[in-house]
């Protein structure tokens, strides 16, 4: 008899549909094809345990199974479901009516319970286009999938439930979410504030001008200074996630499986902070099986690189692409995928191996030969990428102890997001470009016009503070956006001076 029972596989962000062939007849063998992996083709002895130790059993005949399409490499364990569904109905155990109307997806332990599975979302949004009326899938990935409206969702602990429901003899209680009402309840829910930070007054404003136009930004100062604290508190102060943002950041980490179990939607913004000893493929993504990275983990969020010289160089260097196409390509020989990696990059860095080069009150060890050398191990063209370089000096012991209230995110926040909304209306007729930062060269003529006075003192600053020509570009976006948070529609004198402040390295005597 033959049967068809319908799963999902992941390729990047997308899913694609795969039909499960069953066929039993005359024989005895077992036949499972249709480019499985290893884990699919260990199938069998999950199967036959989870069905043995429930009461069930494969037929001791000829089964073939066929994964079609055949030219996608079908990966990992969640096919396990689908498939001992197939041969239980295919040796009709149970009854075949309804099972072309779901698409069925799970691990199987060997006791017959179902453990969670990656890439829920995106299988539940393709089920949703091609009209399927249900998804049978793990009870801990069930509100992930809820997200989808008009797609009954099931989750189930183990096999005889979904064996059960097929036969009519269980009612499964479908999962539901008021998908806006969850969103909205949990949005801006974080446990840390600016309120927290003393003094830094320079640069919270340089933090408040990076959220603001979306802008890659700096720290350079000495062991704590605070540059850490203050890049945590970085999504605090960004536009909350739009429920489109959200569904995009959500599908990328339901892709990781970086999903809690009780997690529906994902509504704050991703803050990702690898370890400076993390590897190019971890960084970027990539692998045997592609994977996203964390820069494509932290897509609408920030990615925070601290200690930015200790990251080895070739780790640096890939992410020069993602940072100007704010996307990943990962190619295969037969594939390749695409992730999104639209995030904001905080990195910090101390000014000199031992930490304390420009400190104001402890004496530097390096050399200026040491400290140069130190400095340039970050290249020129990923500097080129980041327009904000910001000093942090150590707070004084007066200024941490003073009992003064210190502004809170949410009042940044508002500054911020009035910002935000000028940039959005400012660009609503250009593609793929929402902030200041991301400004070409022809946008930047028409949205960047200086007087005359405000040319007069750019051209005194290139010159006499040794800035280089990379500096201009940058200095201009910056001092737009100072000007979108001062409500002008001009770029003024005072946004210029503001602007170059914030280009510390490429001055000289740092790494420029």
């Amino acid at each position: 008899m033959l049967i068809k029972v319908y799963a999902g596989s992941v390729q990047g962000i997308k899913s694609t549909t795969i039909t499960i062939e069953v066929n039993i007849s005359s024989g005895a063998k077992f036949y499972l094809v249709g480019l499985p992996d290893n884990a699919v083709r260990e199938s069998q002895q999950r199967i036959d345990s989870a069905l043995q130790n429930n009461g069930y059993r494969i037929p001791g005949r000829k089964i073939i199974i066929n994964m079609a399409p055949a030219d996608i490499r079908k990966e990992g364990a969640s096919f396990d479901l689908p498939i001992a569904i197939g041969i239980l109905s295919a040796s009709e155990q149970i009854d075949s009516q309804d099972i072309d109307k779901y698409i069925i997806m799970g691990e199987l332990s060997l006791d017959g319970s179902l453990q969670a599975i990656r890439g829920v979302l995106p299988i539940a949004i393709q089920a949703r286009k091609e009209g399927f009326k249900g998804f049978i899938l793990p009870k801990k990935n069930a509100k992930e999938a809820a997200v989808v409206d008009n797609l009954e969702i099931y989750g189930v602990e183990n096999i005889i439930e979904v064996i059960e429901f097929f036969n009519g003899n269980l009612k499964i209680e479908r999962t539901k979410i008021d998908t806006r009402k969850d969103f909205f309840s949990k949005i801006k829910s974080y446990n840390i504030d600016f309120s927290d930070v003393k003094g830094q007054k320079k640069v919270k404003r340089a933090l408040e001008i990076a959220a603001s136009g979306g802008h890659n930004l700096i720290m350079i100062g000495a062991p704590g200074s605070g540059k850490t604290m203050l890049a945590k508190r970085m999504p605090t102060i960004l536009p909350p996630l739009s429920l489109h943002e959200a569904l995009d950041t959500t599908i990328i980490h339901s892709v990781a499986g970086k999903i809690g179990n009780e997690t529906s939607l994902m509504t704050i913004r991703p803050f990702r902070a690898p370890h400076h000893t993390i590897s190019d493929v971890a960084l970027v993504g990539g692998g045997k099986i592609p994977q996203p990275g964390e820069i494509s983990l932290a897509n609408n969020g920030v990615l925070f690189l601290d200690e930015l010289p200790e990251f080895k160089r070739t780790v640096l260097e890939v992410m020069r692409q993602p940072l100007e196409d704010r996307m990943i390509r990962i190619s295969r020989a037969n594939f390749s995928v695409e992730y999104p990696a639209s995030f904001m990059l905080i990195a910090s860095m101390n000014p000199c191996p031992c930490g304390y080069h420009n400190h104001p009150e402890k004496e530097c060890l390096c050399s200026p030969n040491v400290v140069q050398k130190y400095l340039t191990k970050i290249s020129g063209p990923l500097l080129d990428r980041i327009d904000i370089h910001i000093e942090v000096v150590p707070v004084s012991y007066d200024e941490i102890s003073k009992e003064s209230l210190e502004e809170s995110s949410s009042i940044i926040a508002k500054r911020v997001i009035e910002a935000n909304e000028i940039q959005k209306n400012r660009f609503k007729d250009e593609k793929n470009i929402y902030s200041n930062s991301q400004i070409n060269t022809s946008l930047l003529r028409k949205h960047c016009k200086l007087d005359k006075k405000s040319q007069s003192l750019l051209k005194i600053a290139m010159n006499k503070l040794g800035l280089s020509a990379r500096a201009y570009d940058r200095i201009l976006k910056v001092s737009r956006t100072i000007a979108d948070l001062d409500k002008s529609e001009n770029i003024k004198t005072y946004h210029i001076a503001e602007a170059i402040q914030y280009r510390n390295l490429d001055r000289d005597g740092w790494a420029g």
